[in-house]
């Protein structure tokens, strides 16, 4: 058990299998946290618009001079 907290820790997920077969995984509090993160971004419609309008190049670019005044 403690390896696979050390597993998560370090960034991986560590896979609990019985009989061979894959029964759990174990993420890290960071992991789990940037999965969580992108789940809420993807179930976001506005926000999911702008990812493919810039994939499309239909953002609005501004320089650091027109952001800060």
């Amino acid at each position: 058990m403690v390896q696979l907290v050390r597993t998560a820790e370090s960034g991986r997920m560590a896979t609990i299998t019985r009989h061979d077969k894959t029964v759990a995984y174990v993420l890290g509090a960071e992991q789990l946290t940037g999965l969580l993160e992108t789940m809420e971004i993807l179930a976001a419609p506005k926000a999911m618009q702008a990812i493919r309008d810039s994939r499309e190049g239909k953002g609005t670019y501004y320089t650091l001079n027109e952001i800060a005044g």
